[in-house]
């Protein structure tokens, strides 16, 4: 098996290199179809699962590419738009709330650390050769500077104390013994400086600590702390927005009447907060054209995800609304199933548009496909480096999109599981990951790449607040 983790150097967003811009991504959308695949109006035309968010057959036509350069794709398009002058300011933030965010300046040392030489035990502090007369009192952390020893005297210190002008050594409580007349007597050979923490021994102010691009941890926020912050500057959450489609959709008790409950509302706002975004709203719209067209042309955000209305059916109403607009459609389908009609759009200069297909696995197929890499990129995370799993038995695929199925782990192999339709969620309810299968399908043993999800990885992904 081999290992997940994470490429190290600068962060996605910061990239220098001459990466693709929007022009060249749209080139890469527009590549000819492969003979191999079926046609165009096949492609579009619903099936059995209702993929198509709304069903009825559609008249669009998806053009459809690989799913490796529909990811690369979105994160492109996230840098293009940071190059084009749509970058978001860097915000100064209370540490409290820096955990996941990405440095934006250097974590530069404040001070020294350790700021004065302390005791890195309990024990005494001694000076000179032993036996030690034992002072009354003693030195306690947080206390001001004691007075100095002198040779052949020693006092009680406590773990992290100021240590007093001319200590040899801090002897151990446990490496110490007193005799009848209170004198102190080592149990071993004492060593200059032992257990003493000199200043500065982790830093001098001014060192550089973290660089640029630093993903911030639990440590990074104690290292700050320790440091003296009680501020970082930081590249900000991505906002999102989400636009719920559909007439059929209920927000509470069972399914009746041709109603289904809404799944969607639900998911996607704490799934897109674990992938490092700030929901700043989850609007339901129903089938309304006029509705669809007033949010996204009046939002802030700088990612709309929309739910449903990817193809083009009688209340398909996302291609409409991007044209009306002047939307530059940069994915138009993807090889991929589930989830092959989702796009992703520029709607503005600083603004994107995924639009998701109504089905729930499918939703979550188009957010790991193209909002993941989207988000992650505007906010200068690194890109996961990919890992490979062997599949404890074969996993069936399609003849020419990737498949992605959810998978539980067990020991060092990946078992697909059941319930795995573009409608099901039994199946990602009980997923460790998502197995990446290849046009075709994999053998039992195949080494598989995996899509962690943001909870059941390694880290902090985990970001539901």
């Amino acid at each position: 098996m081999t290992a997940p983790g994470t490429r190290s150097g600068t962060p996605a967003a910061a990239d220098t290199d001459d990466d693709l811009d929007v022009e060249e991504a749209l080139a890469l959308v527009r590549e000819p179809r492969d003979p191999r695949e079926p046609g165009p109006d096949a492609a579009a035309a619903p099936t059995a699962h209702g993929e198509h968010g709304h069903g009825g057959h559609s008249a669009h036509r998806h053009r459809a590419i690989p799913w490796p350069k529909a990811r690369e794709t979105a994160a492109r398009a996230a840098r293009a738009a940071a190059r084009s002058g749509a970058r978001r300011a860097p915000a100064s933030v209370p540490l409290a709330d820096a955990l996941g965010l990405t440095l934006a300046t250097p974590l530069d040392a404040l001070t020294d650390l350790p700021s004065f030489d302390t005791s890195a035990m309990d024990g005494w502090a001694v000076a000179g050769p032993g036996p030690w007369d034992v002072r009354e009192g003693g030195v306690l952390a947080g206390h001001a500077q004691p007075e100095p020893l002198t040779d052949g005297e020693a006092v009680r210190i406590a773990t992290g104390a100021r240590i007093p002008a001319d200590t040899t050594a801090v002897l151990r409580s446990e490496h110490g013994r007193l005799d009848a007349q209170g004198r102190l007597h080592p149990t071993r050979e004492v060593v200059h400086g032992q257990d003493i923490r000199p200043r500065g021994q982790e830093c001098r102010s001014g060192d550089q600590l973290l660089p640029v691009g630093t993903l911030v941890t639990p440590a990074v926020l104690g290292l700050a702390a320790a440091a003296g912050y009680d501020t970082v500057t930081v590249v900000p959450r991505p906002r999102a927005e989400v636009l719920i489609l559909g007439d059929e959709l209920l927000t509470e008790g069972l399914p009746h009447d041709g109603l289904i409950r809404d799944a969607l509302g639900p998911m996607l706002p704490p799934w897109l907060r674990a992938l490092g975004a700030e929901v700043t709203a989850v609007r339901r719209l129903g089938d309304d054209a006029k509705a669809l067209h007033r949010a996204i042309t009046s939002s802030t955000a700088d990612l709309v995800v929309t739910t449903g209305g990817t193809a083009s059916g009688p209340v398909d109403h996302i291609h409409p609304t991007l044209e009306r607009i002047g939307a530059e459609l940069l994915v138009d389908g993807v090889k991929v199933r589930p989830g092959h009609p989702m796009l992703l759009a520029r709607t503005k200069e600083n603004q994107h548009l995924v639009g998701l297909p109504g089905n729930p696995l499918a939703a979550v197929s188009g957010l790991l496909t193209l909002a993941e890499p989207l988000l992650r990129t505007l906010a200068a995370h690194p890109a996961p480096e990919p890992y490979t799993v062997p599949l404890a038995e074969a996993a069936h695929g399609h003849p020419y999109d990737t498949r992605l199925i959810p998978v539980v782990l067990r020991g060092d192999t990946a078992v697909p599981l059941h319930y795995n339709g573009p409608a099901m969620l039994r199946g990602i309810a009980a997923a460790d990951a998502l197995a990446v299968v290849a046009p075709g399908g994999a053998r039992q043993g195949a080494e598989t790449e995996l899509l962690d999800l943001p909870w059941a990885a390694a880290g902090i992904g985990v970001c539901f607040t």
